[in-house]
């Protein structure tokens, strides 16, 4: 009999809900994170895809920011592995890239992404305020 895997989503003692950050830009890494802290979330950052799937499946995070594109796993195939994995199939995807032709757009959203911001679109304030929106 297989067995479905029980991990809870996790959070703070505080309460806050934890985000994972799969990022290779460690500088706009650490913006999102202090701007998401700041609003109470805990944030884990992951700076390649191979150690982001690993985080996400070790510690299931409440919501997932993820590029598309990364150094060893390119965000198209992580999706895919969060999506196919009971442990964090249910957990929402904000999709951030460079990539802005809207096949790239559709393809994330297909894949399973709630939302698809364009870096080049990117406003800090405007992250916070879609993660919000997923975590309600």
């Amino acid at each position: 009999m297989a067995t479905k895997s029980t991990k809870k989503p996790t959070t703070t003692a505080a309460g806050g809900k934890a985000v994972l950050i799969i990022e290779d830009d460690e500088f706009l890494a650490k913006m999102m994170a202090r701007m998401l802290e700041e609003a109470g979330l805990r944030c884990t950052l992951a700076g390649n895809g191979k150690e982001g799937l690993r985080k996400a499946q070790a510690d299931v995070p409440q919501l997932i920011i993820l590029d598309i594109i990364l150094p060893d796993l390119d965000g198209f195939a992580i999706l895919s592995k969060l999506k196919a994995a009971a442990a964090t199939k249910a957990v929402p995807v904000i999709i951030i890239s460079n990539l802005g032709q809207e096949e790239d757009v559709q393809q994330g959203l297909r894949l399973g992404a709630k939302d698809y911001i364009v870096k080049s679109d990117l406003s800090l304030d405007a992250v916070v305020a879609k993660v919000m929106k997923q975590l309600k």
